[in-house]
């Protein structure tokens, strides 16, 4: 699987559910796991809906603050993935850079970083696009509005006043 199809890939929603179903009984018997905790974080980062991508992000980010082991490694690519899928590319380029600090070659996590900048270069010309477009737009109505107000006053408007103004 490229990294393109591994943005793009949803999780199935019954392993989203078996997962949290994990994750919340494992809670209450407070009993969580590493494993328990990463397989629900993982499922919420590759989920449909930004929400469950944001709440899987921040149990990656508290897992990297709990486990300083070698685990980290895939703890801050999740992350690096997460913040793509939601189109936060400065916070995915900033991990994988992080990423890449330590581990300089990893074939995944510069095709991510790779793609995270292409879609930024394209998605910020096309921002930029629209933002000159909307500002044309806005100069356009201002130019027509100061246009309409410093229009010279026709010899009929003042037939319009009534007697006590004149």
């Amino acid at each position: 699987m490229d990294i393109e199809e591994i943005l793009n890939d949803d999780v199935p929603s019954d392993q989203l559910k078996k997962a949290e179903e994990a994750y919340y009984k494992a809670t209450a018997a407070k009993q969580m796991t590493k494993e328990v905790e990463f397989y629900y974080a993982n499922c919420l980062v590759r989920s449909k809906y930004p929400g469950d991508i944001r709440k899987g992000l921040s149990i990656f980010e508290e897992m990297c603050k709990k486990y300083k082991t070698e685990e980290m490694r895939d703890y801050i690519y999740f992350i690096a993935l997460g913040n793509a899928r939601i189109k936060e590319y400065a916070k995915a380029l900033y991990y994988a850079e992080e990423f890449l600090k330590v581990e300089p070659n990893n074939k995944q996590v510069l095709a991510l970083q790779e793609v995270v900048k292409k879609r930024l270069r394209r998605e910020g010309l096309e921002g930029a696009a629209m933002a000159g477009a909307a500002g044309l737009a806005i100069g356009g109505i201002i130019g027509l509005g100061y246009a309409l107000l410093s229009k010279k006053k026709s010899p009929k408007d003042d037939d319009c006043k009534d007697e006590t103004e004149k």
